[in-house]
């Protein structure tokens, strides 16, 4: 017989797990952790907008021509930039005479939507393995980069230029912390039912923390770090990648669970291992 969720053959049945991915992102991810027998909350620490102004990004696409490269590191700056292609009446055959990178299986499958390849996905899912294995000589070539407006790891840009690319960064979405804790989650952290927080970027840890303080502050007479830092002390915190456990390791102290793939499915696998394990 098939087993159903939380059936004690799922691997994990009986863990309640928080996500903490952007609005609008994370119903996939939850449900492939229901499937596996967990209960998924989720907690959005993400809220993804416009960037406050399309200018750079306009005129960027309004000299497509003269670059060489797209680069292109998640899928909200493949759905804003596409936007802003199609809002000045143009489309994909523009892009003909432009070699298109990407960080991430996720941003490519975002990519192939649009009917498009990409001429180059680095080895690992992260940025710096974008520049360590960058297929052709960046010396005089003109790189557009469409990027989250504040907040984004500078290193990309940096390692880039190094090389003697020309950078044209550019905001083509902002991210902001929600306004609000869900319920569901506020409750579930306060009565502490919470096994594992996953967390899948520095920001969602960052804006985390800021949401989390506001509850603890509400609810407790300590300071609210000595209050975060108690009511997570059984918690599993499990990271999607490197970056992710550093931001961590700032704010946590710790991290116990790091994927090997830096992908939702590398989180996935990272805490059935861990619960197989037991880890933490």
């Amino acid at each position: 017989p098939v087993p159903t969720p939380h059936s004690p053959s799922l691997p994990l049945t009986g863990k309640t797990v928080l996500v903490t991915r952007a609005a609008g992102q994370s119903s996939k991810f939850s449900q492939a952790l229901a499937s596996l027998g967990a209960t998924a909350i989720e907690m959005p620490t993400i809220e993804i907008v416009p960037p406050s102004s399309w200018e750079g990004l306009d005129n960027a696409i309004s000299q497509i021509s003269s670059f060489h490269w797209l680069i292109l590191t998640s899928t909200n700056g493949v759905d804003y930039f596409f936007e802003r292609l199609f809002a000045q009446n143009k489309d994909a055959r523009i892009l003909s005479n432009l070699k298109i990178a990407v960080v991430g299986e996720k941003t490519a499958q975002s990519l192939k939507q649009r009917c498009l390849q990409a001429d180059f996905i680095p080895p690992n899912f992260v940025a710096d393995s974008l520049v360590e294995n960058f297929p052709e000589e960046l010396t005089g070539k003109k790189v557009l980069f469409p990027r989250v407006e504040s907040g984004g790891r500078e290193i990309l840009v940096q390692e880039l230029t190094a090389k003697g690319a020309e950078v044209i960064e550019v905001a083509a979405y902002q991210s902001r912390c929600p306004d609000d804790v869900p319920p569901s989650a506020e409750l579930a952290l306060q009565n502490g039912s919470v096994d594992v927080i996953t967390f899948t970027s520095s920001k969602t840890v960052q804006f985390f923390y800021q949401l989390i303080q506001k509850v603890f502050s509400k609810n407790s007479q300590e300071d609210s770090s000595v209050a975060i830092a108690k009511s997570l002390e059984k918690v599993c915190i499990a990271s999607i990648g490197p970056q992710t456990s550093k931001t961590c390791r700032s704010l946590f102290g710790r991290v116990d669970v790091e994927a090997e793939e830096y992908t939702l499915d590398g989180l996935t696998l990272a805490l059935i291992k861990w619960v197989t394990t037991s880890v933490c």
